[in-house]
């Protein structure tokens, strides 16, 4: 049958006989560029010969170690940082935003105190947050009897705000710049103003030791804020940042009391991570509502779309176009989502399979300040001269601030790979040189060796396999009427 013919195709054609395929071994063990076999078979002296095969085995059993780690290690995706300072000739100035530490005036909330815990429940989207589950009936209140009440507004209008009376001095490298320089923006802290907050006209210095300098008068007989909230300071509170980002305070504002200068030096640090699973970047999110992507951005984008799904509205204090929530929806709907949405971890940040990994490339400020009291005696006299106020007012509502790069350079700190594909092609290369005397030729040589005794071992099974049985029909299997009689005469 078909079985049969195959065999005799195989014992015709393929399967070479015993001399030849001894002879095909010889000629490999001479031939082969894997150095030290051929010392082990054709030595004649026993001795010898088993000293070479410890020997080539002991160098091969360190190849295939020394290969293993390799591989282990190059698969542990390891990293290493390098850092690079760059000096130039001008750098880009970042976005500062100010906020008074007394968020409101304090006409408008000396009868409406509840203002204070309104805005604690607004401001609480930004931040991580502990749920209370009391609140006083004041607040309950006011929340039903006031429905229709827009806290965005009335911060607006009744919050902090940046005009001549507050923003007494500002320069920027050499050149005066007024309150219309700023642009307003909402955060915890209420109303808060950022200066260079355009990118596409984001200023530049060219000479460390000048920047910005500012004075303000905060004001704390028309600003004020509720004590019994943990909000006991006066002064200034600041955030350096990118003028691409959005300002974030949540413990990472710099603060200056009220009679103090701080005199603050920043550099600018770059950052570069790898992309999974070297690092934890992830070079294919883009956000929505922001130019470029950051954690802070992502984790705001991600609770406004869970909040906007949960109760149909959105928060003005979050990015997006939706409609805005009232007060009873912040308290009744939004604040427990947001509880919600921090307890199961809906909205995560830092590793790569997080909901935002961390940004391919980030730059931060960092900073050093020194503080020293606002002036001498004479100082106070000239500021109470030109502002007509006492020395104590210039003492308990002044505060001077500057902000200037500690020298025209930037660091660059990237991620890179300790380990590439090319340099693990190199080393595993390097092993099979050092102790084998092997390159990709001897492996090819190796493989097509096993390759054909594989070959030979699964023909000779072939031709050892039992025959097939006849699975024919029974009136198939019966002689004919012909054989029959041949049979009869033949016997």
């Amino acid at each position: 049958g078909i079985l049969e013919k195959i065999r005799l195709c195989l014992i015709k054609k393929l399967l070479p006989h015993l001399e030849d395929r001894r002879r095909y071994h010889e000629e490999f063990v001479s031939s082969t560029s894997f150095h030290g076999v051929h010392n082990v078979v054709h030595t004649q002296s026993k001795a010898r010969r088993v000293l070479w095969l410890l020997i080539v085995a002991g160098c091969l059993a360190t190849v295939i170690w020394q290969i293993c780690s390799r591989f282990i290690y190059y698969f542990s995706w390891p990293t290493t940082s390098t850092v690079v300072v760059q000096y130039v000739e001008n750098i880009k100035f970042p976005s500062v935003t100010f906020c008074n530490l007394n968020r409101f005036q304090a006409h408008a909330v000396s009868n409406l105190k509840v203002i204070f815990l309104v805005w604690n429940i607004v401001s609480a989207i930004l931040k991580k947050f502990a749920m209370e589950d009391k609140y006083s009936q004041e607040l309950n209140d006011f929340l039903l009897g006031n429905q229709n009440f827009s806290i965005k507004e009335f911060t607006r209008k009744n919050g902090f705000y940046l005009n001549s009376s507050t923003l007494l001095e500002c320069d920027f490298f050499g050149k005066p710049c007024y309150p219309q320089d700023f642009e307003h923006v909402f955060t915890e802290y209420g109303n808060c103003f950022t200066f260079n907050h355009n990118d596409l006209s984001a200023k530049r210095v060219s000479l460390s030791g000048r920047g910005l300098h500012l004075l303000f008068d905060v004001q704390q007989d028309k600003f004020t804020d509720e004590p019994t909230l943990g909000y006991t300071d006066a002064g200034v509170t600041f955030i350096i940042h990118s003028p691409q980002e959005l300002p974030r305070f949540d413990g990472l504002g710099l603060l200056t009391p009220v009679g103090m200068h701080a005199r603050v030096a920043i550099r600018q640090l770059k950052k570069i991570i790898q992309e999974y699973p070297w690092g934890e970047c992830k070079p294919d999110i883009k956000l929505q509502y922001h130019k470029i992507y950051s954690t802070n951005g992502c984790l705001l984008e991600c609770k406004a779309r869970y909040i906007q799904d949960w109760c149909g509205c959105l928060p003005f204090i979050l990015p997006g176009n939706g409609t805005e929530c009232d007060l009873l929806k912040f308290y009744k709907c939004v604040y427990p989502a947001v509880y919600d949405i921090e307890i199961k971890g809906l909205c995560t940040v830092g590793t790569h399979n997080s909901t935002c990994p961390a940004p391919c490339e980030e730059t931060d400020y960092p900073t050093t300040v020194t503080y020293s009291n606002l002036g001498g005696e004479k100082a106070i006299k000239y500021f109470s001269t030109k502002l007509k106020k006492s020395p104590e007012y210039i003492r308990q509502n002044l505060v001077r601030i500057e902000i200037k790069y500690h020298d025209l350079s930037y660091k660059i700190t990237q991620q890179q790979k300790a380990l590439t594909v090319s340099e693990l092609l190199s080393e595993v290369g390097g092993q099979l040189g050092l102790f084998c005397g092997a390159s990709m030729i001897t492996i090819i040589e190796l493989l097509e060796y096993i390759f054909t005794n594989f070959c030979w071992m699964c023909i000779f099974l072939l031709l050892k396999a039992p025959e097939m049985p006849q699975w024919n029909n029974p009136s198939q299997n019966q002689p004919t009427h012909k054989e029959k009689k041949r049979g009869i005469q033949e016997c």
